[in-house]
């Protein structure tokens, strides 16, 4: 029984049909992986053509907010050449809606979707149209009422819905398309062209060299353990990249994060200030000759107070300059005042000093700002401890809360925060932690190594 299957290979090896079968065999592997090949350079093709939709789809809602600008600039300053933009987008959004028009023809969906985008648009552009009429006639007090209405807003509104649920199809038939692409052209041309070759190979050497079969697997083994050995290494190095591109990312966000609040505090700032200032100027002059337009001032007075407020808050969050100007500590207990005004969620805020790097203080910083994000979000929680301390030479900081919580096994889409959390924290030498149960509330609590210079001052202080 044991040289039964000698006997075969010995048998199949002196047959004369072994070569010519395998010889069509592989013919006809070759043949169907360029036949998908084929097929599969049409459907990159079609996908070509879907990106131009989706590049439609934007140019449409691109140009509508290029000729409502056109339009607020001829409105706002009388001066003509705003118009020339104002004209070139509806040129333009007429082309792209007749593209798309003629794209979504065979699907009924889609179709329906395109006349309903198509309708909104050209109903937007009307309305932009009729202030534009109401203006060249001299109406003031019609064409500021359209202005002032939030019609204008709602129909932008509805005109992006429609635009991104037809770029969200688009999308998915691009990705289901590359996925076709791929798995054809991966699995049959590649696959098959390479299997049929190896196959050959394989089945003459081992027609030939029956008797190296032995040696040969000890050979392929080796090879594998060696591969693997490369491959373990090749792993610990990209992951060593990844961990200092990680960190890289971060200083870079942080940077830019830096450079749009200094922006923002000194372009934005300059300019609500200037308006508030005009604002005052007209309404000391107007005094008690005009009350609507008084009203009208005084409200956009609290506006501009509004914006001037908004503002900050925005710089704040992109920059924290409590932290680089009154410490962790006051930061922290800043930015726990404000959650709890904002969220009306009790906050308590028990930190002790502590001695780390300024990278590290904005790490933490960036902890419980992305930890106070989240509670908002998803907790439905009513009390929210956060706790900053030094243990010898590490520190550690928590926030916890009584809220729903969740399960930390189970993988969810939106664990991109907890994430860059983790990263963070490891790009600075610490360890970051979650625990979570449904019911149960969230601790999310960090361990970062301390400044050892100045650790050593504080104790002996």
């Amino acid at each position: 029984m044991q040289h039964k299957p000698l006997n075969i290979l010995l048998r199949l090896r002196r047959s004369p049909l072994v070569f010519p079968l395998a010889a069509l065999a592989a013919l006809a592997l070759i043949l169907i992986s360029e036949v998908a090949y084929w097929h599969s350079t049409s459907s990159m093709g079609q996908l070509g053509t879907m990106a131009i939709a989706r590049n439609q789809l934007a140019s449409v809602s691109q140009r509508v907010v290029d000729a409502e600008s056109g339009q607020r600039g001829y409105l706002l300053t009388g001066r003509r050449e705003y118009l020339e933009p104002y004209r070139d987008a509806f040129d333009d959004i007429d082309a792209a809606l007749k593209w798309l028009t003629v794209y979504y023809a065979h699907d009924p969906q889609e179709a329906q979707a395109m006349k309903t985008l198509k309708t909104l648009v050209q109903r937007k552009l009307s309305e932009l149209e009729a202030t534009m009429r109401l203006y060249d006639e001299g109406r003031t007090e019609a064409w500021r009422s359209v202005l002032l209405t939030d019609i204008g807003k709602e129909q932008m509104d509805e005109i992006r819905r429609v635009s991104e649920q037809l770029v969200a199809s688009e999308t998915r038939k691009v990705a289901a398309g590359r996925r076709d692409v791929f798995n054809t052209l991966l699995l049959n041309r590649i696959g098959v062209a390479a299997m049929s070759a190896i196959s050959l190979l394989a089945l003459g050497m081992y027609l030939r060299q029956t008797a190296a079969l032995d040696a040969h697997r000890r050979e392929r083994e080796q090879a594998i353990e060696a591969e693997r050995d490369r491959l373990e290494r090749e792993v610990e190095r990209r992951t060593a990249q990844l961990t200092e591109l990680a960190q890289h990312l971060q200083t870079a966000r942080e940077d830019e994060r830096s450079r749009l609040a200094r922006e923002l505090h000194d372009e934005l700032g300059a300019l609500l200030t200037a308006a508030k200032l005009d604002a005052a100027r007209i309404k000391s002059r107007l005094k008690s000759s005009s009350p609507e337009a008084i009203e009208r001032l005084t409200h956009l007075n609290g506006i501009l107070n509004d914006g001037i407020a908004l503002k900050r808050r925005i710089i704040e969050d992109l920059r924290p300059s409590s932290l680089s100007n009154l410490g962790l500590l006051a930061a922290l207990d800043i930015q726990a005042r404000e959650f709890a005004q904002r969220s009306g969620i009790a906050v308590d805020c028990r930190c002790e000093p502590v001695a780390l790097t300024p990278a590290a203080e904005l790490t933490v910083y960036r902890i419980v700002q992305e930890a106070f994000t989240n509670i908002a979000k998803h907790a439905r929680a009513k009390q929210v401890e956060v706790t900053l301390a030094q243990h010898d030479s590490t520190a550690e900081i928590s926030v916890c809360d009584d809220g729903a919580g969740f399960d930390p096994s189970v993988r969810r889409a939106s664990t991109h925060g907890l994430l860059g959390m983790r990263y963070r924290v490891e790009a600075e030498g610490g360890r970051f932690r979650l625990e979570s149960a449904p019911g149960r509330g969230t601790r999310v609590s960090a361990t970062l190594p301390a400044c050892a210079a100045e650790s050593e001052a504080s104790v002996a202080a």
